[in-house]
């Protein structure tokens, strides 16, 4: 069998491996994926060892996103564009690094919530390497505007940047901002940062959600029970990244096996996974 990881720090919680073993079932892919655990200061040697001895991919998790974009001699556009990848293909000739967090996110959004973002105020949390993966796809979907906050303002000034030529072409008014200073009545809002990661509060007023506003958080389970809970006490309606972690992982093995599998019964599976863990 090929075999496949997630690689991270955490990565104990993931469930990539159960994801891709439902894509591989219904697929008839032979493929074994599991988990691998990087030191912080070991991610290059760690993901190294592991094709050395026959790992064919990976995904990349938390934090080694840009790590990983920079072992990488090959680069998708859309992983050269965010400068982050949480895929790895490898090659024996070159490895090739993907970002497949933005179509993943775009695709629960406007598939799975029925949200279409054309024509639409959006407004992104955090700048960091979930943001950089995301925000070009969410440009392409057109939005009317987005605006990506961070706390760091200078951080989000030089994403905004590095995708000011696509925001254009795509006519989306792009703009960054300190947490203080986002503006209100978002119909989306998008929370990338490390937030619900580290069990901090949300960084943005509440004024931020229109009413009937789409509340995302990338995070899942107990980590994005906060945000959706705050996005509800707003009046919006909350939405975990369970959803956007299927779809990117859908991508990542369309990458992987050429095969593009179907995801409503996997997120449906995983959904009901988690809630009887919970019970």
């Amino acid at each position: 069998m090929d075999r496949y990881v997630v690689a991270g720090n955490p990565v104990e919680h993931s469930q990539s491996p159960f994801i891709h073993a439902q894509f591989a079932q219904a697929t008839g892919q032979a493929i074994d994926y599991g988990r691998l655990l990087c030191p912080l200061d070991g991610f290059a040697e760690t993901v190294q060892r592991f094709a050395r001895e026959g790992g064919r991919g990976c995904n990349v998790t938390v934090p080694f996103k840009f790590d990983a974009f920079a072992l990488a001699s090959r680069h998708t556009e859309r992983a050269a564009l965010a400068q982050a990848a949480n895929t790895l293909h490898f090659d024996d000739a070159a490895w090739l690094a993907d970002n497949t967090d933005g179509a993943g996110l775009v695709c629960d959004i406007e598939r799975n919530a029925q949200r279409p973002l054309a024509g639409q105020r959006v407004l992104m949390i955090g700048a960091g390497g979930a943001a950089a993966g995301a925000l070009g796809p969410l440009l392409v979907a057109r939005p009317a505007e987005l605006v990506l906050a961070n706390r760091t303002l200078a951080k989000a000034r030089s994403l905004v940047q590095r995708h000011a030529s696509l925001a254009q072409s795509n006519a989306v008014a792009l703009a960054a901002a300190s947490f203080d200073e986002v503006g209100e009545g978002f119909d989306v809002v998008i929370n990338a940062s490390a937030s619900s990661l580290h069990g901090a509060e949300v960084p943005v007023a509440g004024r931020v959600l229109r009413p009937g506003a789409l509340a995302l958080d990338m995070m899942y389970g107990p980590a994005a029970r906060p945000f959706v809970d705050w996005a509800t006490l707003h009046g919006a309606i909350g939405r975990d990244g369970l959803g956007m972690l299927v779809e990117q992982a859908a991508e990542a093995f369309h990458l992987w096996r050429g095969v593009r599998p179907e995801t409503a019964p996997v997120l449906a599976a995983l959904r009901q996974r988690l809630a009887e863990r919970a019970t």
